[in-house]
Protein backbone atom coordinates (compact mmCIF):
# COMPACT_ATOMS: atom_id res chain seq x y z
CA UNK A 1 0.00 0.00 0.00
CA UNK A 2 1.46 3.50 -1.11
CA UNK A 3 2.07 6.25 1.18
CA UNK A 4 -0.33 8.39 -1.52
CA UNK A 5 -2.73 9.82 1.04
CA UNK A 6 -6.03 11.39 0.94
CA UNK A 7 -6.59 13.46 4.20
CA UNK A 8 -7.14 16.49 2.58
CA UNK A 9 -10.35 18.56 3.59
CA UNK A 10 -10.92 19.62 0.08
CA UNK A 11 -10.35 16.80 -1.93
CA UNK A 12 -13.13 14.52 -3.68
CA UNK A 13 -13.78 11.93 -0.64
CA UNK A 14 -14.61 14.88 1.69
CA UNK A 15 -16.92 16.39 -0.82
CA UNK A 16 -18.97 12.89 -1.44
CA UNK A 17 -19.04 12.66 2.67
CA UNK A 18 -20.36 16.03 2.97
CA UNK A 19 -22.72 15.78 0.04
CA UNK A 20 -24.16 12.67 2.12
CA UNK A 21 -24.55 14.51 4.67
CA UNK A 22 -25.66 17.75 3.09
CA UNK A 23 -28.81 15.06 1.75
CA UNK A 24 -29.24 13.42 4.87
CA UNK A 25 -29.88 17.01 6.95
CA UNK A 26 -32.42 17.89 3.99
CA UNK A 27 -34.70 14.60 4.48
CA UNK A 28 -34.38 14.90 8.35
CA UNK A 29 -35.49 18.78 7.76
CA UNK A 30 -38.64 17.51 5.97
CA UNK A 31 -39.32 14.56 8.35
CA UNK A 32 -39.34 16.70 11.51
CA UNK A 33 -39.91 20.41 10.14
CA UNK A 34 -43.30 20.83 12.38
CA UNK A 35 -42.17 18.42 15.42
CA UNK A 36 -40.08 19.59 18.46
CA UNK A 37 -36.93 18.77 19.02
CA UNK A 38 -36.70 15.70 21.25
CA UNK A 39 -33.09 15.99 21.95
CA UNK A 40 -32.76 17.73 25.59
CA UNK A 41 -29.49 18.13 27.68
CA UNK A 42 -28.05 19.31 25.54
CA UNK A 43 -26.50 23.27 26.27
CA UNK A 44 -25.44 25.34 23.34
CA UNK A 45 -25.06 25.36 19.65
CA UNK A 46 -23.23 22.19 19.19
CA UNK A 47 -21.48 21.27 15.77
CA UNK A 48 -20.22 18.27 14.37
CA UNK A 49 -16.90 19.62 12.27
CA UNK A 50 -14.79 17.28 9.89
CA UNK A 51 -10.65 17.43 10.52
CA UNK A 52 -7.89 16.39 8.75
CA UNK A 53 -7.69 12.93 8.17
CA UNK A 54 -11.34 11.98 8.09
CA UNK A 55 -11.62 13.13 12.27
CA UNK A 56 -14.88 14.48 13.39
CA UNK A 57 -14.83 16.36 17.14
CA UNK A 58 -18.09 18.03 18.43
CA UNK A 59 -17.84 22.11 18.95
CA UNK A 60 -19.57 24.60 20.42
CA UNK A 61 -20.24 27.94 17.77
CA UNK A 62 -19.24 30.59 19.37
CA UNK A 63 -19.32 32.80 15.76
CA UNK A 64 -23.22 34.18 16.39
CA UNK A 65 -23.85 32.83 12.96
CA UNK A 66 -25.79 29.98 12.24
CA UNK A 67 -23.39 27.41 10.37
CA UNK A 68 -24.27 25.03 7.33
CA UNK A 69 -22.88 21.69 5.95
CA UNK A 70 -20.33 22.13 3.70
CA UNK A 71 -18.69 25.64 5.44
CA UNK A 72 -15.00 26.25 6.08
CA UNK A 73 -14.29 26.99 9.92
CA UNK A 74 -11.21 27.75 12.07
CA UNK A 75 -11.60 25.85 15.50
CA UNK A 76 -10.07 25.67 18.58
CA UNK A 77 -7.67 22.45 19.04
CA UNK A 78 -5.42 21.55 21.88
CA UNK A 79 -3.69 25.45 22.77
CA UNK A 80 -3.82 26.10 19.20
CA UNK A 81 -6.19 26.39 16.03
CA UNK A 82 -7.05 24.46 12.92
CA UNK A 83 -9.19 24.02 9.75
CA UNK A 84 -12.04 22.28 9.39
CA UNK A 85 -15.22 21.72 7.40
CA UNK A 86 -19.27 21.65 9.38
CA UNK A 87 -20.05 18.12 8.71
CA UNK A 88 -23.39 18.55 10.70
CA UNK A 89 -25.70 21.40 12.81
CA UNK A 90 -28.71 20.90 14.40
CA UNK A 91 -30.91 18.03 15.38
CA UNK A 92 -28.61 15.48 13.39
CA UNK A 93 -25.59 17.05 15.24
CA UNK A 94 -27.42 17.44 18.82
CA UNK A 95 -28.82 13.02 18.49
CA UNK A 96 -25.01 12.15 17.55
CA UNK A 97 -23.78 13.93 20.50
CA UNK A 98 -26.19 12.52 22.82
CA UNK A 99 -25.97 8.91 21.02
CA UNK A 100 -21.77 9.33 22.01
CA UNK A 101 -22.54 9.96 25.51
CA UNK A 102 -21.03 13.12 25.11
CA UNK A 103 -23.63 14.71 27.28
CA UNK A 104 -22.89 12.92 30.53
CA UNK A 105 -19.34 13.54 30.79
CA UNK A 106 -19.78 17.36 31.61
CA UNK A 107 -16.61 18.73 30.17
CA UNK A 108 -15.65 21.92 28.09
CA UNK A 109 -15.54 21.61 24.64
CA UNK A 110 -13.72 23.17 21.91
CA UNK A 111 -15.18 25.51 20.07
CA UNK A 112 -15.51 27.17 16.78
CA UNK A 113 -13.92 30.54 16.37
CA UNK A 114 -14.61 32.06 13.11
CA UNK A 115 -15.50 31.21 9.52
CA UNK A 116 -12.38 30.68 7.42
CA UNK A 117 -10.71 33.64 5.38
CA UNK A 118 -9.04 33.28 1.68
CA UNK A 119 -6.16 34.25 3.66
CA UNK A 120 -6.67 30.75 5.86
CA UNK A 121 -7.37 29.05 2.48
CA UNK A 122 -3.70 30.12 1.29
CA UNK A 123 -2.29 29.34 4.28
CA UNK A 124 -3.72 25.83 4.72
CA UNK A 125 -2.12 25.67 1.07
CA UNK A 126 1.22 26.35 2.17
CA UNK A 127 1.01 23.33 5.17
CA UNK A 128 -0.28 20.99 2.91
CA UNK A 129 2.81 22.07 0.60
CA UNK A 130 5.38 21.58 3.65
CA UNK A 131 3.45 18.46 4.79
CA UNK A 132 5.53 16.52 1.70
CA UNK A 133 8.51 17.83 2.72
CA UNK A 134 8.02 16.55 6.26
CA UNK A 135 6.88 13.23 5.13
CA UNK A 136 10.70 12.38 3.42
CA UNK A 137 12.56 14.12 6.28
CA UNK A 138 10.22 11.78 8.54
CA UNK A 139 11.03 8.72 6.30
CA UNK A 140 15.06 9.51 6.63
CA UNK A 141 14.79 9.94 9.99
CA UNK A 142 12.87 6.46 10.48
CA UNK A 143 15.96 4.59 8.59
CA UNK A 144 18.58 6.76 10.49
CA UNK A 145 16.94 5.22 13.84
CA UNK A 146 16.20 1.74 11.98
CA UNK A 147 12.87 1.72 13.84
CA UNK A 148 11.11 -1.39 12.46
CA UNK A 149 7.78 0.33 11.63
CA UNK A 150 5.76 1.98 8.99
CA UNK A 151 5.48 5.84 8.28
CA UNK A 152 1.87 5.98 6.94
CA UNK A 153 0.92 9.72 7.41
CA UNK A 154 2.02 13.08 8.70
CA UNK A 155 -0.18 16.04 9.39
CA UNK A 156 1.03 19.57 10.94
CA UNK A 157 -1.74 21.22 12.16
CA UNK A 158 -2.40 25.03 10.62
CA UNK A 159 -0.84 27.19 13.11
CA UNK A 160 2.12 24.29 12.74
CA UNK A 161 2.72 24.34 16.16
CA UNK A 162 1.70 20.32 16.49
CA UNK A 163 2.72 17.30 13.94
CA UNK A 164 1.16 14.50 14.24
CA UNK A 165 3.46 11.14 12.89
CA UNK A 166 0.90 7.77 11.63
CA UNK A 167 2.56 4.80 11.43
CA UNK A 168 1.53 1.23 11.82
CA UNK A 169 4.13 -1.53 13.25
CA UNK A 170 3.21 -5.51 14.07
CA UNK A 171 5.01 -4.56 18.26
CA UNK A 172 6.35 -2.00 20.36
CA UNK A 173 8.48 0.65 19.53
CA UNK A 174 10.62 2.46 21.08
CA UNK A 175 11.07 6.38 18.78
CA UNK A 176 11.93 8.04 21.81
CA UNK A 177 15.28 9.53 20.31
CA UNK A 178 13.07 9.59 17.00
CA UNK A 179 10.58 12.32 18.40
CA UNK A 180 13.71 14.50 20.26
CA UNK A 181 15.48 14.96 16.80
CA UNK A 182 11.71 15.48 14.77
CA UNK A 183 11.12 18.55 17.87
CA UNK A 184 15.00 19.72 17.34
CA UNK A 185 13.90 20.04 13.28
CA UNK A 186 10.85 20.97 12.86
CA UNK A 187 10.44 23.31 15.91
CA UNK A 188 6.66 21.91 16.98
CA UNK A 189 5.08 19.42 19.42
CA UNK A 190 5.59 16.14 17.80
CA UNK A 191 2.71 13.12 18.87
CA UNK A 192 3.24 9.51 17.32
CA UNK A 193 0.41 7.89 16.18
CA UNK A 194 -0.21 3.97 16.21
CA UNK A 195 -2.90 3.42 13.74
CA UNK A 196 -4.66 -0.12 12.41
CA UNK A 197 -4.43 -1.75 9.49
CA UNK A 198 -7.76 -0.68 8.62
CA UNK A 199 -7.10 3.22 9.05
CA UNK A 200 -4.05 3.06 6.78
CA UNK A 201 -6.09 1.84 3.82
CA UNK A 202 -8.54 4.31 4.89
CA UNK A 203 -5.81 7.12 4.18
CA UNK A 204 -4.60 6.10 1.28
CA UNK A 205 -6.15 6.74 -2.39
CA UNK A 206 -6.19 3.73 -3.62
CA UNK A 207 -9.10 1.57 -5.55
CA UNK A 208 -10.70 -2.00 -4.53
CA UNK A 209 -10.25 -5.21 -6.38
CA UNK A 210 -14.32 -3.62 -7.62
CA UNK A 211 -12.56 -1.13 -9.50
CA UNK A 212 -14.30 1.62 -7.28
CA UNK A 213 -12.38 3.73 -4.73
CA UNK A 214 -12.37 2.20 -1.47
CA UNK A 215 -15.43 2.51 0.85
CA UNK A 216 -13.39 3.27 4.20
CA UNK A 217 -11.81 6.40 2.19
CA UNK A 218 -14.38 7.76 -0.02
CA UNK A 219 -18.37 7.97 2.06
CA UNK A 220 -18.23 5.09 4.90
CA UNK A 221 -18.06 7.10 7.93
CA UNK A 222 -17.61 4.57 10.18
CA UNK A 223 -15.09 1.70 9.47
CA UNK A 224 -16.54 -1.49 10.42
CA UNK A 225 -14.93 -3.76 13.19
CA UNK A 226 -16.03 -6.85 12.29
CA UNK A 227 -18.30 -6.84 9.15
CA UNK A 228 -18.59 -10.89 9.76
CA UNK A 229 -20.67 -10.00 12.44
CA UNK A 230 -24.17 -10.92 11.19
CA UNK A 231 -23.00 -12.82 8.28
CA UNK A 232 -22.31 -15.89 9.76
CA UNK A 233 -22.70 -17.82 5.89
CA UNK A 234 -19.63 -16.78 4.91
CA UNK A 235 -17.60 -18.58 7.40
CA UNK A 236 -19.09 -21.63 6.33
CA UNK A 237 -17.68 -22.54 2.71
CA UNK A 238 -15.89 -25.17 0.39
CA UNK A 239 -14.18 -23.18 -1.60
CA UNK A 240 -11.61 -21.42 0.93
CA UNK A 241 -8.41 -20.43 -1.14
CA UNK A 242 -10.97 -18.74 -3.74
CA UNK A 243 -13.11 -17.53 -1.08
CA UNK A 244 -10.44 -15.67 0.95
CA UNK A 245 -9.56 -14.04 -2.04
CA UNK A 246 -12.34 -12.31 -2.70
CA UNK A 247 -13.49 -11.60 0.95
CA UNK A 248 -9.84 -9.85 1.77
CA UNK A 249 -9.09 -5.89 1.41
CA UNK A 250 -6.26 -3.66 1.29
CA UNK A 251 -5.83 -3.94 4.88
CA UNK A 252 -5.19 -7.86 4.53
CA UNK A 253 -9.08 -7.87 6.79
CA UNK A 254 -12.60 -8.91 5.44
CA UNK A 255 -13.41 -6.21 3.51
CA UNK A 256 -16.20 -3.42 4.88
CA UNK A 257 -18.74 -3.37 1.80
CA UNK A 258 -19.79 -7.35 2.98
CA UNK A 259 -21.16 -5.58 5.96
CA UNK A 260 -23.65 -4.28 3.24
CA UNK A 261 -24.65 -7.78 1.87
CA UNK A 262 -27.96 -9.13 2.13
CA UNK A 263 -28.06 -12.62 3.93
CA UNK A 264 -28.68 -15.12 1.43
CA UNK A 265 -31.22 -18.15 2.94
CA UNK A 266 -30.95 -20.60 0.78
CA UNK A 267 -26.86 -19.94 0.63
CA UNK A 268 -26.45 -20.25 4.42
CA UNK A 269 -29.27 -23.31 4.67
CA UNK A 270 -26.64 -25.21 1.99
CA UNK A 271 -24.63 -27.30 5.13
CA UNK A 272 -24.52 -30.55 5.75
CA UNK A 273 -25.70 -33.59 3.45
CA UNK A 274 -26.93 -31.20 1.17
CA UNK A 275 -23.35 -29.73 0.58
CA UNK A 276 -21.14 -31.51 -2.14
CA UNK A 277 -17.56 -32.11 -0.83
CA UNK A 278 -14.86 -31.21 -2.98
CA UNK A 279 -12.55 -34.79 -4.30
CA UNK A 280 -15.88 -36.73 -3.93
CA UNK A 281 -16.39 -39.55 -6.27
CA UNK A 282 -19.59 -39.43 -8.50
CA UNK A 283 -20.87 -42.76 -10.78
CA UNK A 284 -22.61 -41.13 -13.67
CA UNK A 285 -24.32 -41.83 -17.10
CA UNK A 286 -21.12 -41.10 -18.39
CA UNK A 287 -18.85 -42.64 -16.19
CA UNK A 288 -16.98 -42.16 -13.43
CA UNK A 289 -16.33 -38.24 -12.11
CA UNK A 290 -14.63 -36.43 -8.96
CA UNK A 291 -16.24 -33.09 -7.67
CA UNK A 292 -13.58 -30.53 -8.62
CA UNK A 293 -14.94 -27.71 -6.49
CA UNK A 294 -17.92 -25.76 -5.55
CA UNK A 295 -19.07 -22.23 -5.94
CA UNK A 296 -21.70 -21.39 -3.39
CA UNK A 297 -21.80 -17.67 -4.36
CA UNK A 298 -22.82 -18.67 -8.13
CA UNK A 299 -24.47 -22.34 -6.66
CA UNK A 300 -22.36 -24.01 -9.01
CA UNK A 301 -20.65 -27.47 -8.94
CA UNK A 302 -17.79 -28.37 -11.20
CA UNK A 303 -17.20 -32.38 -11.68
CA UNK A 304 -14.25 -33.72 -13.95
CA UNK A 305 -14.57 -37.24 -15.59
CA UNK A 306 -12.09 -39.42 -15.20
CA UNK A 307 -12.27 -40.35 -19.03
CA UNK A 308 -10.56 -37.56 -20.97
CA UNK A 309 -10.52 -35.21 -17.71
CA UNK A 310 -13.41 -33.34 -19.26
CA UNK A 311 -15.27 -30.20 -17.08
CA UNK A 312 -18.49 -30.07 -15.81
CA UNK A 313 -20.55 -27.48 -14.58
CA UNK A 314 -24.10 -28.49 -12.66
CA UNK A 315 -25.96 -26.06 -11.14
CA UNK A 316 -26.34 -27.10 -7.31
CA UNK A 317 -30.11 -27.90 -6.93
CA UNK A 318 -29.54 -29.90 -10.66
CA UNK A 319 -26.27 -31.36 -8.43
CA UNK A 320 -28.81 -32.50 -5.36
CA UNK A 321 -31.43 -33.69 -7.64
CA UNK A 322 -28.41 -36.00 -9.66
CA UNK A 323 -27.13 -37.61 -6.67
CA UNK A 324 -27.96 -36.41 -3.16
CA UNK A 325 -31.53 -37.46 -3.53
CA UNK A 326 -30.95 -40.83 -5.32
CA UNK A 327 -28.03 -41.46 -1.96
CA UNK A 328 -31.46 -40.62 0.54
CA UNK A 329 -34.05 -42.57 -1.38
CA UNK A 330 -31.50 -45.82 -1.19
CA UNK A 331 -30.63 -45.01 2.49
Amino acid sequence: MGNVVCSCLQGDNAQVRLRLSQLLHSEVEELYSGSADEVTGVEGDICEVELAGCLRDFFLNNTAVPLDVGQEVIVESDGGYDFGMVYSTGRIARKKFVLKGLDRKHETRPVILRLATPEDLVMLKDVMKKQDEIRDVCIAKVRRHALELKLVDVELRMDQQKLSIYYTSSHRVDFRNLVRDLAGEFRARIQMVQITTREEARRANAFGPCGCMLCCSSWLQKIHANPFADKTQYADTGNADSHAFNITGLCNKPKCCLGFSKNDPAASSCKGPQLPVAGTLLSTPDGPAVIDSVDLEKKVVWIVYEAGSRKRRLPLERFNAMFLQKRERRS
